[in-house]
């Protein structure tokens, strides 16, 4: 396994930015999201709305007012897993910050050969590769500037975004 930080020393990234931040998101499930109560009220039925003035939604309408791009490819298994479903209904936060948010299908993203390896994509140059265990937490991520694998991190960049379904578009059955 290669040498891992915590995600807590690359935050900066998010706002240190020049234009671009790009992630896939291709687990089924997020420890992270288990663990709040936002996760777990959603799966009682009670109603979950989100905080826009918290700085993280703040800084993302910011970015965008700058034409700075904050986007984001999910893969979704047919019907969604529980972590998709709950993924699913967040991303009406993230989108009212600025971010622009698309699905793929499972199905897809194994048929055009997509990996899966969550990762963020800053400015098409530095890669952040993310390493959870089974249980989905996560272990640390992984920087790199390399050049292969950047330039394989913007292949699978491309190739997902020209798949992707926008968020209001995606209807993932099941």
């Amino acid at each position: 396994m290669p040498d891992l930080v915590p995600f807590t020393e690359v935050t900066s990234l998010f706002d240190d930015f020049e234009h671009t931040a790009w992630r896939l998101e291709s687990r089924r499930s997020y420890d992270s999201d288990r663990q709040t109560e936002e996760y777990r009220a959603f799966f009682k039925g009670q109603p979950v709305e989100e905080d826009l003035t918290d700085p993280y939604y703040v800084a993302r309408r910011q970015q965008a007012d700058e034409g700075k791009r904050f986007e984001r490819v999910r893969v979704v298994d047919q019907p969604p897993t529980e972590g998709q479903r709950y993924l699913l209904h967040r991303a009406r936060f993230n989108i009212a910050a600025g971010e622009d948010i698309r699905h793929l299908t499972r199905t897809t993203a194994e048929r055009i050969g997509l990996p899966e390896q969550d990762f963020w994509l800053f400015d098409s140059r530095v890669l952040i590769i993310m390493h959870f265990d089974e249980s989905d937490r996560m272990l640390g991520v992984e920087r790199t500037e390399d050049p292969a694998r950047v330039v394989e991190a913007c292949q699978i960049r491309d190739a997902a975004w020209h798949h992707a379904v926008r968020h209001a578009d995606f209807h993932p059955g099941g």
